[in-house]
Protein backbone atom coordinates (compact mmCIF):
# COMPACT_ATOMS: atom_id res chain seq x y z
CA UNK A 1 0.00 0.00 0.00
CA UNK A 2 1.34 3.06 -1.15
CA UNK A 3 1.24 5.83 1.53
CA UNK A 4 -1.42 8.80 1.17
CA UNK A 5 0.46 11.73 0.37
CA UNK A 6 -1.82 14.06 1.89
CA UNK A 7 -0.90 12.57 5.40
CA UNK A 8 3.01 13.03 4.14
CA UNK A 9 2.71 16.70 3.81
CA UNK A 10 0.42 16.92 6.34
CA UNK A 11 2.99 15.29 8.67
CA UNK A 12 5.97 17.55 7.06
CA UNK A 13 3.80 20.57 8.22
CA UNK A 14 3.72 19.41 11.17
CA UNK A 15 7.10 18.99 11.97
CA UNK A 16 7.02 15.17 12.26
CA UNK A 17 5.15 14.27 15.43
CA UNK A 18 1.49 14.15 15.23
CA UNK A 19 -1.50 12.82 16.36
CA UNK A 20 -4.31 11.36 14.46
CA UNK A 21 -6.38 15.28 15.57
CA UNK A 22 -3.82 17.01 14.26
CA UNK A 23 -3.83 15.16 10.96
CA UNK A 24 -7.47 15.28 10.59
CA UNK A 25 -7.43 19.15 11.34
CA UNK A 26 -4.77 19.57 9.42
CA UNK A 27 -5.55 17.72 5.95
CA UNK A 28 -8.80 18.02 6.54
CA UNK A 29 -9.27 14.38 6.31
CA UNK A 30 -11.95 11.45 7.79
CA UNK A 31 -10.61 10.67 11.38
CA UNK A 32 -10.52 6.84 10.49
CA UNK A 33 -8.64 7.84 6.95
CA UNK A 34 -6.48 9.80 9.35
CA UNK A 35 -5.94 7.04 11.74
CA UNK A 36 -5.55 4.27 8.79
CA UNK A 37 -3.17 6.41 7.28
CA UNK A 38 -0.87 7.28 9.80
CA UNK A 39 -0.56 3.53 10.79
CA UNK A 40 0.32 2.74 7.53
CA UNK A 41 2.67 5.23 6.69
CA UNK A 42 4.55 4.27 10.47
CA UNK A 43 4.75 1.54 9.36
CA UNK A 44 6.56 1.82 6.03
CA UNK A 45 8.76 4.64 7.16
CA UNK A 46 9.91 3.23 10.50
CA UNK A 47 8.02 5.96 12.18
CA UNK A 48 7.33 5.23 16.24
CA UNK A 49 4.57 5.25 18.26
CA UNK A 50 4.16 7.50 22.13
CA UNK A 51 1.51 6.59 23.92
CA UNK A 52 0.79 8.86 27.31
CA UNK A 53 -0.34 8.41 30.81
CA UNK A 54 -3.39 9.05 29.61
CA UNK A 55 -3.66 6.27 26.69
CA UNK A 56 -3.34 9.21 23.98
CA UNK A 57 -1.39 8.48 21.07
CA UNK A 58 1.51 10.46 19.54
CA UNK A 59 3.10 9.26 16.20
CA UNK A 60 7.13 10.46 15.36
CA UNK A 61 8.21 10.31 12.07
CA UNK A 62 12.26 10.16 11.18
CA UNK A 63 13.04 13.48 8.89
CA UNK A 64 14.25 11.27 6.08
CA UNK A 65 10.70 9.32 6.09
CA UNK A 66 10.74 10.40 2.15
CA UNK A 67 13.66 8.67 1.31
CA UNK A 68 12.87 5.57 3.26
CA UNK A 69 10.01 5.06 1.27
CA UNK A 70 11.28 5.94 -2.43
CA UNK A 71 13.78 3.15 -1.46
CA UNK A 72 11.30 0.82 0.04
CA UNK A 73 8.45 1.56 -2.80
CA UNK A 74 9.23 0.63 -6.63
CA UNK A 75 5.82 2.50 -7.50
CA UNK A 76 6.68 5.70 -5.76
CA UNK A 77 9.62 6.29 -7.56
CA UNK A 78 7.77 5.49 -10.60
CA UNK A 79 5.15 7.72 -9.85
CA UNK A 80 7.76 10.77 -9.04
CA UNK A 81 9.97 9.20 -12.57
CA UNK A 82 6.27 9.91 -14.70
CA UNK A 83 5.39 13.24 -12.41
CA UNK A 84 8.97 14.41 -14.34
CA UNK A 85 8.11 12.91 -17.45
CA UNK A 86 4.07 14.20 -17.44
CA UNK A 87 5.64 17.85 -16.85
CA UNK A 88 7.51 17.86 -20.10
CA UNK A 89 5.42 15.86 -22.30
CA UNK A 90 2.70 18.11 -21.37
CA UNK A 91 4.37 21.27 -22.43
CA UNK A 92 4.69 20.12 -25.74
CA UNK A 93 1.41 19.07 -25.78
CA UNK A 94 0.36 22.84 -24.76
CA UNK A 95 3.24 24.47 -27.49
CA UNK A 96 1.77 21.99 -30.03
CA UNK A 97 -1.08 24.29 -30.59
CA UNK A 98 0.80 27.56 -31.40
CA UNK A 99 3.08 25.14 -33.24
CA UNK A 100 0.29 24.13 -35.89
CA UNK A 101 -1.24 27.46 -35.89
CA UNK A 102 2.01 28.47 -37.41
CA UNK A 103 2.14 26.04 -39.30
CA UNK A 104 -0.37 26.10 -40.79
CA UNK A 105 -0.57 30.05 -41.67
CA UNK A 106 2.41 28.95 -43.43
CA UNK A 107 1.35 26.55 -45.22
CA UNK A 108 -1.44 28.86 -46.38
CA UNK A 109 0.48 31.85 -47.06
CA UNK A 110 3.07 29.43 -48.97
CA UNK A 111 0.28 27.73 -51.16
CA UNK A 112 -1.69 31.31 -52.26
CA UNK A 113 1.60 32.36 -53.55
CA UNK A 114 2.75 29.24 -55.40
CA UNK A 115 -0.96 29.28 -57.05
CA UNK A 116 -1.08 33.01 -57.24
CA UNK A 117 2.48 32.51 -58.60
CA UNK A 118 1.43 30.02 -61.28
CA UNK A 119 -1.73 32.13 -62.50
CA UNK A 120 -0.01 35.53 -62.91
CA UNK A 121 2.55 33.17 -65.02
CA UNK A 122 -0.34 31.33 -67.39
CA UNK A 123 -1.66 34.77 -67.49
CA UNK A 124 1.27 36.42 -68.82
CA UNK A 125 1.97 33.20 -71.28
CA UNK A 126 -1.42 33.82 -72.90
CA UNK A 127 -0.44 37.52 -73.36
CA UNK A 128 2.68 37.51 -74.11
CA UNK A 129 3.71 40.18 -72.80
CA UNK A 130 6.91 39.36 -71.51
CA UNK A 131 7.11 41.85 -68.60
CA UNK A 132 6.42 39.23 -65.68
CA UNK A 133 3.50 39.94 -63.70
CA UNK A 134 4.68 41.05 -59.90
CA UNK A 135 3.27 39.49 -56.57
CA UNK A 136 3.83 40.61 -53.45
CA UNK A 137 5.26 37.90 -51.25
CA UNK A 138 5.32 38.35 -47.39
CA UNK A 139 8.20 38.56 -45.68
CA UNK A 140 8.82 36.35 -43.13
CA UNK A 141 11.45 37.38 -40.69
CA UNK A 142 12.81 33.97 -39.41
CA UNK A 143 16.06 35.57 -37.02
CA UNK A 144 17.39 33.69 -34.54
CA UNK A 145 15.74 35.19 -32.11
CA UNK A 146 13.08 33.80 -33.65
CA UNK A 147 13.06 30.33 -32.28
CA UNK A 148 13.52 31.28 -28.71
CA UNK A 149 9.45 31.29 -28.93
CA UNK A 150 10.08 27.21 -28.27
CA UNK A 151 11.84 28.44 -25.04
CA UNK A 152 9.84 27.54 -21.89
CA UNK A 153 10.70 30.61 -19.87
CA UNK A 154 11.18 32.82 -23.37
CA UNK A 155 10.43 36.31 -21.88
CA UNK A 156 12.65 35.32 -18.25
CA UNK A 157 16.17 36.01 -19.93
CA UNK A 158 15.71 39.40 -21.51
CA UNK A 159 16.38 42.28 -19.24
CA UNK A 160 13.42 44.10 -20.32
CA UNK A 161 10.63 41.19 -20.08
CA UNK A 162 12.16 41.17 -17.06
CA UNK A 163 11.32 44.68 -15.93
CA UNK A 164 7.81 44.29 -17.56
CA UNK A 165 7.17 41.09 -15.74
CA UNK A 166 7.93 42.93 -12.42
CA UNK A 167 5.98 45.56 -13.11
CA UNK A 168 2.71 43.22 -13.60
CA UNK A 169 1.14 43.24 -9.96
CA UNK A 170 -1.02 39.86 -9.66
CA UNK A 171 -1.09 38.45 -13.32
CA UNK A 172 1.96 36.00 -12.01
CA UNK A 173 4.63 35.21 -14.64
CA UNK A 174 4.16 35.99 -18.47
CA UNK A 175 3.83 33.39 -20.59
CA UNK A 176 5.47 32.63 -23.28
CA UNK A 177 4.25 33.00 -27.18
CA UNK A 178 3.57 29.57 -27.88
CA UNK A 179 1.70 28.94 -23.91
CA UNK A 180 -0.02 32.08 -24.15
CA UNK A 181 -1.84 29.97 -27.41
CA UNK A 182 -2.76 27.15 -25.01
CA UNK A 183 -4.01 29.52 -22.51
CA UNK A 184 -5.85 31.72 -25.19
CA UNK A 185 -7.56 28.26 -26.60
CA UNK A 186 -8.22 26.59 -23.22
CA UNK A 187 -7.41 28.30 -20.25
CA UNK A 188 -5.88 27.90 -17.32
CA UNK A 189 -7.20 25.09 -15.62
CA UNK A 190 -10.06 25.12 -13.05
CA UNK A 191 -9.14 27.38 -10.07
CA UNK A 192 -11.00 25.65 -7.33
CA UNK A 193 -9.61 22.27 -8.53
CA UNK A 194 -9.02 22.04 -4.68
CA UNK A 195 -12.07 23.47 -3.12
CA UNK A 196 -13.22 20.31 -0.99
CA UNK A 197 -9.38 19.87 -0.05
CA UNK A 198 -9.93 23.54 1.10
CA UNK A 199 -13.24 23.24 2.78
CA UNK A 200 -12.61 20.28 4.89
CA UNK A 201 -8.97 21.97 5.75
CA UNK A 202 -10.50 25.12 7.05
CA UNK A 203 -13.32 23.38 8.86
CA UNK A 204 -10.75 20.93 10.85
CA UNK A 205 -8.47 24.55 11.77
CA UNK A 206 -11.72 26.27 12.48
CA UNK A 207 -12.74 23.26 15.28
CA UNK A 208 -9.33 23.14 16.29
CA UNK A 209 -8.86 27.05 16.73
CA UNK A 210 -12.24 27.10 18.73
CA UNK A 211 -10.28 23.86 21.22
CA UNK A 212 -12.91 21.18 19.91
CA UNK A 213 -16.59 22.39 20.25
CA UNK A 214 -18.48 24.68 17.78
CA UNK A 215 -21.76 25.63 17.03
CA UNK A 216 -23.31 25.52 13.23
CA UNK A 217 -22.98 28.51 12.46
CA UNK A 218 -19.46 29.17 13.20
CA UNK A 219 -19.22 26.02 10.27
CA UNK A 220 -21.79 26.93 7.68
CA UNK A 221 -19.62 29.81 6.23
CA UNK A 222 -17.62 26.74 4.67
CA UNK A 223 -20.23 24.66 3.56
CA UNK A 224 -22.34 24.62 0.06
CA UNK A 225 -25.78 22.70 1.03
CA UNK A 226 -27.30 23.86 4.43
CA UNK A 227 -30.75 23.30 3.09
CA UNK A 228 -33.94 24.72 3.99
CA UNK A 229 -36.89 25.02 6.38
CA UNK A 230 -36.65 21.87 8.70
CA UNK A 231 -33.60 20.43 7.28
CA UNK A 232 -32.21 23.72 7.99
CA UNK A 233 -33.48 24.43 11.43
CA UNK A 234 -32.49 20.66 12.26
CA UNK A 235 -28.60 21.77 11.40
CA UNK A 236 -29.22 18.23 9.16
CA UNK A 237 -25.66 19.63 7.14
CA UNK A 238 -23.39 19.18 9.88
CA UNK A 239 -24.04 15.28 9.78
CA UNK A 240 -20.73 14.72 7.42
CA UNK A 241 -18.74 17.32 9.37
CA UNK A 242 -20.01 14.82 12.37
CA UNK A 243 -19.20 11.43 10.56
CA UNK A 244 -15.98 13.44 9.10
CA UNK A 245 -13.79 14.19 12.65
CA UNK A 246 -15.96 11.81 14.59
CA UNK A 247 -17.72 14.26 16.56
CA UNK A 248 -21.08 14.42 18.80
CA UNK A 249 -23.74 16.93 18.82
CA UNK A 250 -24.36 17.92 22.50
CA UNK A 251 -27.51 20.06 23.70
CA UNK A 252 -27.95 22.68 25.94
CA UNK A 253 -30.42 23.41 28.81
CA UNK A 254 -31.88 26.24 26.48
CA UNK A 255 -32.30 23.58 23.56
CA UNK A 256 -29.78 24.56 21.51
CA UNK A 257 -27.28 22.56 19.95
CA UNK A 258 -23.27 22.28 19.99
CA UNK A 259 -20.95 19.88 18.60
CA UNK A 260 -17.69 18.44 20.33
CA UNK A 261 -14.68 17.00 18.59
CA UNK A 262 -12.80 15.15 21.27
CA UNK A 263 -10.35 13.57 19.63
CA UNK A 264 -9.53 17.27 17.54
CA UNK A 265 -8.40 18.12 21.58
CA UNK A 266 -5.71 16.32 21.17
CA UNK A 267 -2.03 17.52 19.53
CA UNK A 268 1.19 16.46 19.97
CA UNK A 269 2.53 20.21 20.03
CA UNK A 270 0.93 23.67 21.51
CA UNK A 271 -0.96 25.51 18.48
CA UNK A 272 -1.67 28.88 18.47
CA UNK A 273 -4.86 29.99 16.58
CA UNK A 274 -4.37 29.64 12.86
CA UNK A 275 -6.18 32.52 10.84
CA UNK A 276 -8.66 31.27 8.58
CA UNK A 277 -10.85 33.07 5.94
CA UNK A 278 -13.90 33.83 7.24
CA UNK A 279 -16.37 32.26 4.49
CA UNK A 280 -15.10 29.71 2.07
CA UNK A 281 -14.74 31.57 -1.27
CA UNK A 282 -14.25 30.63 -4.88
CA UNK A 283 -12.11 31.88 -7.41
CA UNK A 284 -13.26 33.57 -10.62
CA UNK A 285 -12.52 31.35 -13.48
CA UNK A 286 -10.46 33.71 -15.49
CA UNK A 287 -10.54 33.72 -19.15
CA UNK A 288 -6.71 33.39 -19.93
CA UNK A 289 -3.64 33.71 -17.80
CA UNK A 290 -1.89 35.14 -21.07
CA UNK A 291 -1.31 39.02 -21.19
CA UNK A 292 -3.73 41.32 -23.40
CA UNK A 293 -1.11 41.98 -25.84
CA UNK A 294 -0.56 37.87 -26.40
CA UNK A 295 -4.66 37.14 -26.50
CA UNK A 296 -4.80 40.34 -29.20
CA UNK A 297 -1.53 38.92 -31.42
CA UNK A 298 -3.55 35.06 -30.76
CA UNK A 299 -7.07 36.74 -31.97
CA UNK A 300 -5.00 38.32 -34.90
CA UNK A 301 -2.90 35.06 -35.62
CA UNK A 302 -6.22 33.04 -35.59
CA UNK A 303 -7.92 35.33 -38.05
CA UNK A 304 -5.41 35.89 -40.46
CA UNK A 305 -5.19 31.86 -40.63
CA UNK A 306 -9.24 31.66 -41.33
CA UNK A 307 -9.12 34.14 -43.52
CA UNK A 308 -6.18 32.99 -45.20
CA UNK A 309 -7.99 29.17 -45.18
CA UNK A 310 -11.20 30.78 -47.09
CA UNK A 311 -9.32 32.36 -49.75
CA UNK A 312 -7.43 29.32 -50.59
CA UNK A 313 -10.62 27.01 -50.88
CA UNK A 314 -11.42 29.93 -53.84
CA UNK A 315 -8.13 28.84 -55.23
CA UNK A 316 -8.11 25.31 -54.73
CA UNK A 317 -12.67 24.72 -55.72
CA UNK A 318 -11.84 23.80 -59.15
CA UNK A 319 -9.12 21.32 -58.13
CA UNK A 320 -7.10 22.57 -61.61
CA UNK A 321 -4.13 24.29 -59.52
CA UNK A 322 -3.33 21.52 -57.18
CA UNK A 323 -3.70 19.21 -60.38
CA UNK A 324 -0.93 21.52 -61.92
CA UNK A 325 1.20 22.66 -59.68
CA UNK A 326 1.42 19.06 -57.85
CA UNK A 327 3.71 18.76 -55.13
CA UNK A 328 2.90 21.48 -51.96
CA UNK A 329 0.18 22.57 -53.46
CA UNK A 330 -1.88 18.91 -53.87
CA UNK A 331 -0.44 17.86 -50.30
CA UNK A 332 -2.23 21.16 -49.19
CA UNK A 333 -5.51 20.44 -50.61
CA UNK A 334 -5.60 17.28 -49.36
CA UNK A 335 -5.71 18.34 -45.57
CA UNK A 336 -7.30 21.26 -46.81
CA UNK A 337 -10.67 20.38 -44.39
CA UNK A 338 -8.50 20.01 -41.66
CA UNK A 339 -6.90 23.45 -41.82
CA UNK A 340 -10.22 24.95 -42.37
CA UNK A 341 -11.81 23.05 -38.85
CA UNK A 342 -8.57 24.27 -37.30
CA UNK A 343 -8.81 27.89 -38.23
CA UNK A 344 -12.52 27.75 -37.15
CA UNK A 345 -12.05 26.18 -34.02
CA UNK A 346 -9.25 28.29 -33.31
CA UNK A 347 -11.60 31.03 -32.96
CA UNK A 348 -14.67 29.11 -31.89
CA UNK A 349 -13.51 27.34 -28.64
CA UNK A 350 -12.59 30.99 -27.16
CA UNK A 351 -15.48 32.11 -27.45
CA UNK A 352 -17.91 29.22 -26.66
CA UNK A 353 -15.39 29.16 -23.79
CA UNK A 354 -15.61 32.65 -22.93
CA UNK A 355 -19.48 32.82 -22.74
CA UNK A 356 -19.27 29.55 -20.49
CA UNK A 357 -16.96 31.48 -17.95
CA UNK A 358 -19.20 34.04 -17.90
CA UNK A 359 -21.87 31.48 -16.97
CA UNK A 360 -19.70 30.17 -14.32
CA UNK A 361 -19.08 32.86 -12.71
CA UNK A 362 -22.40 34.35 -12.22
CA UNK A 363 -23.07 30.84 -10.44
CA UNK A 364 -20.09 30.78 -8.51
CA UNK A 365 -20.60 34.65 -7.11
CA UNK A 366 -24.11 33.44 -6.03
CA UNK A 367 -22.35 30.84 -4.18
CA UNK A 368 -20.08 32.91 -2.38
CA UNK A 369 -22.45 35.63 -1.99
CA UNK A 370 -24.24 33.16 0.48
CA UNK A 371 -21.53 31.92 2.42
CA UNK A 372 -20.24 35.42 3.11
CA UNK A 373 -24.15 36.70 4.43
CA UNK A 374 -23.91 33.45 6.89
CA UNK A 375 -20.66 34.90 7.97
CA UNK A 376 -21.82 38.32 8.26
CA UNK A 377 -25.07 36.59 10.78
CA UNK A 378 -22.34 34.64 12.80
CA UNK A 379 -20.56 38.14 13.23
CA UNK A 380 -23.95 39.68 14.09
CA UNK A 381 -24.72 37.39 16.75
CA UNK A 382 -28.20 37.30 18.01
CA UNK A 383 -28.98 36.30 21.96
CA UNK A 384 -29.75 32.79 21.05
CA UNK A 385 -26.53 32.44 19.37
CA UNK A 386 -24.64 34.16 22.28
CA UNK A 387 -26.15 31.25 24.53
CA UNK A 388 -24.80 28.38 22.36
CA UNK A 389 -21.46 30.41 21.89
CA UNK A 390 -20.83 29.97 25.29
CA UNK A 391 -22.29 26.81 26.20
CA UNK A 392 -19.77 25.47 23.95
CA UNK A 393 -16.90 26.78 25.75
CA UNK A 394 -17.84 24.20 28.55
CA UNK A 395 -16.62 21.58 26.03
CA UNK A 396 -13.69 23.46 24.80
CA UNK A 397 -10.27 21.90 25.77
CA UNK A 398 -7.15 21.23 24.32
CA UNK A 399 -4.51 18.47 25.18
CA UNK A 400 -1.07 18.58 24.88
CA UNK A 401 1.34 15.50 25.06
CA UNK A 402 4.73 16.72 25.58
CA UNK A 403 7.19 14.46 25.62
CA UNK A 404 7.02 14.19 29.64
CA UNK A 405 4.03 12.72 29.67
CA UNK A 406 4.79 9.53 27.96
CA UNK A 407 4.53 6.09 29.44
CA UNK A 408 5.73 4.23 26.34
CA UNK A 409 7.68 4.77 22.92
CA UNK A 410 8.65 2.58 20.84
CA UNK A 411 11.51 4.52 20.51
CA UNK A 412 13.60 2.66 22.51
CA UNK A 413 13.63 -1.08 23.95
CA UNK A 414 11.03 -2.17 26.85
CA UNK A 415 13.46 -3.27 28.74
CA UNK A 416 15.44 -0.13 28.92
CA UNK A 417 11.73 1.70 29.22
CA UNK A 418 11.55 -0.60 32.16
CA UNK A 419 15.15 -0.03 33.68
CA UNK A 420 14.59 3.72 33.56
CA UNK A 421 10.90 3.86 35.63
CA UNK A 422 12.97 1.70 38.00
CA UNK A 423 15.44 3.69 38.83
CA UNK A 424 13.00 6.41 38.63
CA UNK A 425 11.16 4.82 41.56
CA UNK A 426 14.02 4.09 43.75
CA UNK A 427 15.24 7.63 43.06
CA UNK A 428 12.26 8.98 44.77
CA UNK A 429 12.11 6.38 47.37
CA UNK A 430 15.78 7.52 48.23
CA UNK A 431 14.50 11.50 47.99
CA UNK A 432 11.83 10.72 50.71
CA UNK A 433 13.68 8.80 52.81
CA UNK A 434 16.51 11.26 52.96
CA UNK A 435 13.42 13.86 53.54
CA UNK A 436 12.03 11.75 56.30
CA UNK A 437 15.20 11.17 58.04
Amino acid sequence: MVPNPTIMQAVERLDYRVTVGDIAAQAGLDINLAQQGLLALASDAGGHLQVAESGEVVYLFPKNFRNILRNKFLRLRLKEWWAKVWRVLFYLIRISFGVVLLASIVLIVVAIALIVMAMNSSRDNDNDSGGGGGIFLPNFWITPDFFWIFYPNYYDDRPYERRRRRSRNAEGNQLNFLEAIFSFLFGDGNPNADLEERRWQTIGTVIRNHRGAVVAEQIAPYLDNVGQGYGHEYEDFMIPVLSRFNGRPEVSPEGGIVYHFPELQTTAAQNRPRSVPGYLEEIPWRFSAAGSGQIILAIGLGGLNLIGALVLGSLLADGAAAAELGGLVAFVQSIYWLLLGYGTAFLGVPLVRYFWIQWRNSKLAIRNQNRRQRALRLNQAEPELQQKLAYAEQFATEMVVSEKDLAYTTETDLIEQEVERSDQIDAEWQRRLNESS
